[in-house]
């Protein structure tokens, strides 16, 4: 079956591509393999050489790959630029930083001594191909994070990337390969959702990384169990952002705008529902309605535009979904609501700002992809902390505050990956990044994502 790359601005159809057949597939499995009993000998500093030098070709060709991102998933075209931005700064990072990450690690000689060893250690070890089902919502940054601390320790890379990407994941395996490295250490395989079982339980692949939705990870995870193969999950997210009366509200109003819009509103991190101290509920509510009201929505491509379409038809329906069984239950519609006039063609929906909220409503435990915003009203800190984590989720918070106590209690009972307090949730290279609850386990990015895919290796010397 074809996988098809569809502008989501257009609803037309760019590029098609042949999925690989059961041979292709096996082709590169093979290669992986082979590549691998290579690349796991070579040195940090090859490694770091060959992830700079790609870092430099992306940082090169920027344009163009924004230009591809945008054109596949709808992403305004500056946002597509920042995304390959990050790309190649957390390439330079990885390539600078993995060999002290890795470095072995010496227990005190005294605290060994009864083993009978004379000299004990611990030294992260490659474990082999490592299989990455990614997502279209960032799907260059989303690779990245897997990619880079992947081969600076030693691994290699499969990629599985989201159907409605084929020329991005391509671009991706393109980059890698004319940075230098050896052929087989990073392929993509253009394939269906309903090959991908098959591959992670493929004697070849050491272990699977798998950002996309809870269903999607429950079947990864049970066929990487079943195989009992190392996984890391990065599943879906409805992250609150909590406003107490000491918040500068101007700044919160500001940053709630950004983080609920980010990515048209298409992101796991994306701020979603917005819970707010009854002393500034009504000044925040007032002033948010205004700020997402005032959005431009429009062709992704245009610099002035703000909120791009929706990914997929499949996408905007879903969230038509959940605003109209949140209106028919008694939810206020503050602005948007629906699709913007003058947009016939493609996947777009206004920004929208929901209040009334109340558990009868699916949108208080389900995630909206898209720039959708719920506002819940709040008496107290301890009303705060339960809506908060009143979800099946957990990966990261926002929480807008001055008060030392306040945080203090956030970072105590928040359900979550990550607390961000004054500002938004994002991802960087040297900072863990992962979800408790239906938000997956296992972590990305730092030293702890870099580690997820070594054999910690004990080394005793008597």
């Amino acid at each position: 079956m074809p996988i098809a790359s569809v502008n989501p601005a257009t609803g037309e159809t760019v590029q098609t591509f042949e999925a690989l057949d059961a041979a292709g597939v096996e082709r590169r499995l093979a290669r992986a393999e082979a590549a691998f009993q290579g690349y796991r000998g070579t040195s940090f500093a090859a490694r770091a050489e060959l992830l700079h030098r790609a870092a430099d070709l992306l940082e090169r060709d920027q344009e163009a790959i924004a230009r591809t991102m945008t054109e596949e998933m709808g992403k305004p075209l500056a946002a597509a630029r920042a995304e390959a931005a990050k790309c190649a700064k957390a390439m330079h990072w990885y390539a600078d930083n993995a060999e002290a990450l890795l470095a072995d690690e010496h227990p005190a000689p005294a605290d060994v001594a009864d083993s009978g060893a004379v000299r004990a250690y611990v030294r992260y070890r490659p474990l082999g191909p490592v299989l990455a089902v990614m997502p279209w919502n960032f799907p260059f940054w989303q690779v990245v994070r897997f990619a880079a601390p992947a081969l600076m320790a030693g691994n290699v890379g499969l990629l599985k990337h989201a159907s409605n990407v084929p020329r991005t994941a391509l671009a991706i395996e393109e980059l890698f390969r004319r940075a230098g490295f050896p052929e087989g250490c990073f392929q993509t395989l253009l394939i269906g959702s309903g090959e991908v079982e098959g591959v992670v339980r493929d004697r070849r692949v050491a272990a699977v990384t798998l950002t996309g939705s809870e269903p999607a990870g429950r079947a990864v995870a049970a066929a990487a169990a079943d195989e009992v193969k190392k996984a890391v999950l990065e599943l879906g997210g409805s992250d609150p952002f909590v406003v107490l009366p000491s918040a500068d509200l101007d700044a919160a109003v500001r940053t709630a705008v950004r983080a609920r819009v980010q990515n048209n509103g298409q992101s796991c991190i994306a701020a979603k529902r917005f819970i707010v101290h009854t002393d500034v509920y009504d000044r925040f509510t007032a002033a948010f309605t205004a700020a997402m009201g005032a959005l431009k929505v429009g062709d992704p491509m245009d610099e002035a535009t703000d909120v791009g379409p929706l990914a997929s038809r499949q996408g905007r329906d879903d969230l038509e979904e959940l605003v109209e069984d949140a209106r028919t239950r008694g939810a206020r519609v503050e602005c948007g609501g629906g699709r913007p006039e003058g947009w016939d063609t493609g996947w777009f929906y206004e920004p929208t700002v929901l209040t009334g909220i109340t558990p009868a409503m699916r949108i208080h435990q389900e995630e909206t992809f898209g720039p959708v915003a719920t506002v819940y009203r709040v008496a107290d800190l301890d009303e705060a902390v339960a809506v908060a984590n009143d979800t099946p989720f957990g990966l990261s918070a926002n929480v807008w505050t001055t008060d030392a106590a306040e945080r203090e209690r956030f970072v105590r009972d928040i359900q979550a990956g990550g607390v961000f307090f004054n500002g938004m949730t994002a991802s960087h290279p040297a900072l863990p990044f992962g979800g408790v609850k239906r938000s997956g386990f296992g972590r990305e990015l730092s030293g702890h994502g870099i580690r997820e895919f070594c054999n910690v290796t004990t080394v005793w010397i008597g």
